[in-house]
């Protein structure tokens, strides 16, 4: 009899939940999508970024608009969902722009290039520094529409077979790395290679590549990388702040209801809050995790990371001359990265190497 009342009482809150929506929304109509994901399930919160979205976005439309999600490789390879999109295969996917760099090298700029924005920054130039403006002619190059959804704050520099003491032991590292960062390295002497996440672990294992750069630590133990390697570097000086992004066929997007529009791109400014938090609150332990179980914790030495910089400096100069849209957005990116570092210089560094040296060691007097 209370199971009965109950399930009376339950069918009744959820008629009254639909009863809520407004009338506008309750006469929109029954769209069904689906979503390709460049990440496999078993990497929870990038792949949980993309779920974020589409579980919002059927929530805040009282289930009206339903996005179906899809792993990398179970519609098409997680390194092809920008091609899927455009060519209409799957309405929307999530993915990391860099991915397609060999298409125009300016979708860097929608992840992370090297010595670039940290995750806050990065947010700031989308939203108002001009970023989401200056993007928008590219992607509508490839038929599609990009909102920020997911950032992994900055990464680390890799796991390693053997240490790097100097630039001398780049020359001829066999190593995955997606971006940009391939060719800075390559002006060193590193053999770059863009493997999918859910295959980085088997070559690393079968030696096919000598050293591997993902995320950080609670995707990399995820993997299993300090299974086959013993040196973790940092920091991972490509990525400061690479953002992930949910592309979106333009022609599907115009179709859209403009409620269905709003709930969408307030769906994917949550996941791409929420993704950072999330990280921030699971590397620490899986750090510790790491370190106690044996992963030699290395930093680059500063002549590595120097002459990285001026690789770096001297590929942005290159592709400035080959890429009309890298030359475009590189100039306002440049002078927006040029502000950030003095403000973060003056408040947000002085703040952080005072604090995260001093206060962990502070106790409280009894």
């Amino acid at each position: 009899m209370k199971r009965r009342r109950f399930l009376k009482h339950a069918g009744l809150g959820l008629a009254a939940g639909a009863a809520a929506l407004p009338a506008s929304a309750q006469s929109l109509p029954a769209i069904h999508w689906r979503m390709a994901s460049s990440f496999p399930k078993s990497l929870d919160t990038l792949f949980g970024a993309g779920d974020i979205v589409t579980r919002r976005v059927a929530e805040i439309t009282g289930g009206k608009f339903q996005i179906r999600l899809f792993a990398g490789g179970e519609i098409v390879p997680g390194l092809q969902v920008l091609d899927a999109v455009q060519n209409g295969t799957v309405e929307c996917g999530h993915t990391a722009p860099y991915y397609y760099i060999g298409k125009d090298p300016a979708f860097a700029f929608a992840t992370a290039l090297p010595f670039g924005l940290n995750a806050r920054q990065q947010n700031a130039w989308m939203y108002y520094g001009g970023g989401l403006e200056a993007m928008a002619g590219l992607f509508k190059d490839y038929g599609c529409i990009q909102f920020p959804a997911g950032n992994t704050g900055a990464q680390m520099g890799g796991w390693y077979r053997k240490e790097i003491r100097s630039v001398s032991d780049l020359q001829g590292l066999k190593m995955r790395i997606g971006g940009l960062a391939g060719q800075v390295l390559a002006k060193l002497g590193v053999v770059a290679q863009q493997i999918a996440g859910g295959e980085i672990y088997q070559a690393l294992e079968r030696g096919t590549i000598d050293a591997a750069e993902w995320v950080g630590p609670y995707d990399d133990e995820r993997l299993g990388f300090h299974k086959v390697a013993k040196y973790y570097y940092y920091p991972g000086w490509w990525e400061g702040g690479p953002q992930l992004s949910v592309v979106v066929n333009l022609r599907k997007w115009a179709s859209l209801p403009r409620e269905y529009q709003a709930a969408f791109e307030a769906s994917c400014a949550e996941s791409n809050v929420r993704m950072l938090a999330r990280y921030d609150a699971k590397n620490p332990q899986a750090l510790r995790r790491l370190v106690a179980g044996g992963t030699q914790l290395r930093a680059f030495p500063r002549p590595v990371m120097e002459a990285c910089l001026e690789a770096a400096n001297e590929l942005y100069a290159e592709l400035a001359q080959k890429s009309a849209n890298f030359k475009r957005i590189y100039a306002g990116w440049n002078r927006f990265r040029a502000d950030q570092f003095l403000w973060f210089r003056v408040a947000e560094m002085s703040y952080d190497s005072f604090a995260f040296v001093a206060a962990p060691h502070a106790t409280v007097k009894k």
